[in-house]
């Protein structure tokens, strides 16, 4: 790899000297760093980082700030499929694995060949009313149906592959990629999976009946989640994609979520599994 492109959370390297080390540190290998300005994601589509602004040479994305960060990165520059290495400034994360003092050390790996490309499933989501597309994004993690507003329960049916599944009454359903196991999905009760795995994970938040659990489906499965009318004729309904971007749904509106076409790649150095890092989570809890 040559030619790198940093991507920063500036709250967490206010001052930008971690970010500008890493940089310093790659050009005295001969390497080429690409950067954008502070300004670059304004009135756009994009959270961290402008994936227009990313040349088209570059060989490796680097990711300073932590899983949200990442997360954020993937989503953003999910066209490119770019493999992206994360360095946490933060806390230790499931995603981001390597702290700032191993920060150099890692890139001494990446720059010797010494890594492996993880590959992340992404999922698609389309919202549509009354026949018309009125939103879609991709998610690393999760796309979630939630509620809004007042602190009422909402209503959805489940279909796959065209065919009736199951309706919940819940404050809410989580539409999970394995990596998203970990997050929402489990504080949720939801089942962890391995990372790598192919497949999707249905849990429903705070469901209204005692037997109503997670449901596991194959990765290349169809789920169109439809929004029941509303018990209080108040529309307060959203679907959320990795905790970030969002539209506002009512009755009618169908949410369609597929297997991506893309995949995140993740750039590992560490030689921790992700039972290791789970063991170590779990174990913090």
């Amino acid at each position: 790899m040559e030619k790198f492109f940093i991507v920063t959370n500036i709250a967490k390297d206010k001052d930008l000297a971690f970010t500008n080390s890493i940089i310093k540190y790659l050009e005295s290998k001969g390497k080429v760093c690409y950067t954008q300005s502070g300004d670059a994601v304004n009135n756009t589509n994009y959270n961290y980082t402008n994936a227009d602004m990313v040349p088209k040479d570059t060989d490796c994305v680097i990711v300073l700030g932590g899983d949200g960060t990442l997360i954020q990165a993937a989503r953003d520059l999910s066209k490119l499929e770019l493999p992206l290495l994360g360095i946490n400034i933060g806390t230790l994360g499931f995603l981001v694995d390597i702290d700032k003092e191993q920060a150099l050390p890692a890139i001494d790996c990446v720059l010797d060949g010494d890594y492996e490309i993880d590959e992340r499933m992404m999922l698609e989501g389309r919202a549509y009313r009354g026949g018309q597309l009125i939103y879609s994004n991709v998610a690393l993690n999760d796309v979630v149906i939630n509620r809004s507003g007042a602190l009422r329960v909402i209503d959805f049916d489940i279909y796959v592959n065209d065919e009736y599944l199951t309706s919940y009454t819940a404050d809410g359903l989580i539409i999970s990629t394995p990596t998203g196991s970990t997050a929402y999905n489990l504080s949720a009760g939801g089942p962890i999976a391995q990372p790598n795995s192919d497949l999707i994970i249905l849990t429903p938040v705070c469901p209204h009946k005692i037997n109503q659990r997670s449901i596991i489906l194959d990765s290349c499965d169809e789920i169109c989640v439809k929004m029941s009318p509303s018990r209080s004729n108040e529309e307060e309904r959203v679907a959320s994609f990795d905790g970030e971007l969002h539209t506002n749904l009512i009755s009618g509106d169908k949410v369609i979520i597929t297997r991506a076409p893309q995949k995140t790649k993740i750039v590992k150095t560490s030689k921790l599994s992700f039972f290791q890092v789970l063991g170590k989570k779990m174990s913090v809890i």
